[in-house]
C-alpha cells in the first residue's frame, strides 16, 4: 500500500511463487520453504530489475532447491540482474553464469563460472593417442602448457581440448580420446581462496 501497488499485484506474485492457495493463512505456520517463497514474492512486488538473494536455498528440501534455482534463472532470462550470495558451491555451479569471489574484503575474482573452473589447476585435458611420444613433444614445445605422461594417456594443463585437437590434426597425429577433466567449482574456489581463509581450522 505504501508503494501504491494494487492488491492484484499481491495475488500475482503469490501465484508466481506458488503459494497463492495459502494467501489467507498466517505465516507463523509456514515451513522454511514457504517462508522463502513468501520473501521472494515480497521482493517481486515492485517488479524490480535487480534482485539480491542471500543464501536463498539454506534449509530447503531438494524440491525447493530445484525450484528456486530454476526460478532465479528464469528471472535472469527475463533480462533482470539476479545477484546471489552463497557458500554452497555445488548449487552455484548449477545456477550462476558469472562469479564474484571475495576473501577478507578483497576482490579475488570477477569472471564467468566457466572460466573460473577452467583456470583451476584441478582442471586438466586428457588425451589418448597411439603417437603419444610425438604428441607429448609437440605439446611441451608450447609455452604455458604442462604435460605429464601416463601409461595410456597424456594429462595436461594450459591448453583446451580444441587446441590439442587442432595441434594433433595439423601434425597428422591420430587421437583416440580427448576430454576435459574439469575441477569442481568447490575445488576451484578452495584453490583460489587458500590464502584468504579468515578462520582456519587446525588439521588433525
Amino acid at each position: 500500500a505504501s508503494n501504491g501497488l494494487s492488491q492484484s499485484r499481491v495475488d500475482e506474485v503469490l501465484d508466481i511463487v506458488g503459494i497463492k492457495s495459502v494467501a489467507s493463512k498466517r505465516i507463523k505456520g509456514f515451513s522454511l520453504g514457504m517462508s522463502q517463497r513468501l520473501g521472494i514474492a515480497a521482493a517481486l512486488l515492485g517488479d524490480p530489475k535487480v534482485l539480491m538473494f542471500d543464501e536463498p536455498v539454506n534449509g530447503l528440501d531438494p524440491e525447493g532447491i530445484a525450484w528456486i534455482r530454476t526460478f532465479m534463472r528464469s528471472l535472469a532470462a527475463e533480462g533482470r540482474t539476479v545477484l546471489v550470495s552463497s557458500h554452497l558451491m555445488s548449487e552455484m555451479a548449477l545456477t550462476a553464469d558469472h562469479l564474484v569471489v571475495i576473501g577478507r574484503g578483497k576482490l579475488l575474482a570477477d569472471v564467468s563460472t566457466e572460466d573460473f573452473i577452467s583456470q583451476s589447476k584441478g582442471s586438466k585435458v586428457r588425451v589418448r593417442s597411439p603417437q603419444q611420444t610425438q604428441l607429448h613433444e609437440l605439446l611441451n614445445a608450447h609455452e604455458g602448457v604442462t604435460v605429464s605422461s601416463h601409461d595410456d594417456h597424456l594429462s595436461l594443463t594450459g591448453a583446451t581440448c580444441e587446441q590439442v585437437g587442432d595441434l594433433a590434426a595439423s601434425n597428422s597425429i591420430v587421437i583416440h580420446g580427448l576430454f576435459e577433466d574439469r575441477a569442481s567449482l568447490e575445488a576451484a574456489f578452495m584453490e583460489m581462496t587458500a590464502d584468504d581463509v579468515e578462520y582456519r581450522a587446525v588439521e588433525s
